[in-house]
């Protein structure tokens, strides 16, 4: 593990998770502190037909605000953000959030690659990446790009995800900055937070 030194200074946190992921973030989020400052964006998979009750059940959970990110509004610091089912979510240059409905990727809309890669371009190096557990292989290549900008990536370990395909297929394309357990994921953050501020 690298000394905090070796940290960046980041302005944004993205999250992509799929099978076991609600359990693998509401263990890694509600453990952080009131007036965390960062903004956490997270994509989901979740089955599509169902309204998104993921702000209302993470609300009660964490102590940040907790919205379902929409069309054309600013990221804002300490607000925990989710994709709504059946969009891509995108960060555009001016850091707003844009929606499209676009074809899905690797089975999935929201897809984690799309939120990655769109981020990493609107943040570069001040991004921080992290992939948790899924089924599937997406958001591999988009922590690649977060990664070829400069970026923070962070993978679940294998050994501890819920369902190991999707770090896997991550490590399988780069080699991250950071494999850690869900407890050691949110040290990071604690520690990344305590650095931008």
């Amino acid at each position: 593990m690298n000394s905090a030194t070796d940290l960046p200074t980041v302005e944004a946190i993205v999250i992509g998770a799929s099978a076991g992921g609600v359990e693998a973030l509401l263990n890694l989020l509600s453990p952080l502190r009131k007036g965390f400052a960062l903004p956490i964006i997270v994509v989901l998979h979740l089955p599509d037909e169902r309204r998104s009750q993921l702000a209302e059940v993470f609300a009660r959970r964490v102590s940040m605000p907790v919205v379902e990110a929409a069309d054309k509004t600013l990221v804002d610091p300490g607000t925990l953000y989710f994709a709504a089912p059946g969009y891509h979510l995108s960060v555009e240059q001016d850091r707003s959030f844009s929606l499209s409905l676009e074809d899905r990727v690797h089975h999935s809309r929201p897809a984690i690659d799309y939120l990655f890669e769109s981020a990493a371009d609107a943040y570069g190096p001040a991004l921080a990446a992290v992939l948790l557990t899924g089924a599937n292989r997406d958001g591999a290549s988009g922590l690649a790009q977060v990664k070829h900008r400069g970026g923070l990536t962070v993978v679940q370990d294998p050994d501890e995800a819920q369902v190991a395909t999707m770090p896997k297929a991550a490590l399988d394309l780069h080699q991250p900055d950071h494999i850690l357990t869900i407890r050691g994921i949110g040290r990071l953050l604690v520690e990344l937070e305590r650095i931008a501020c």
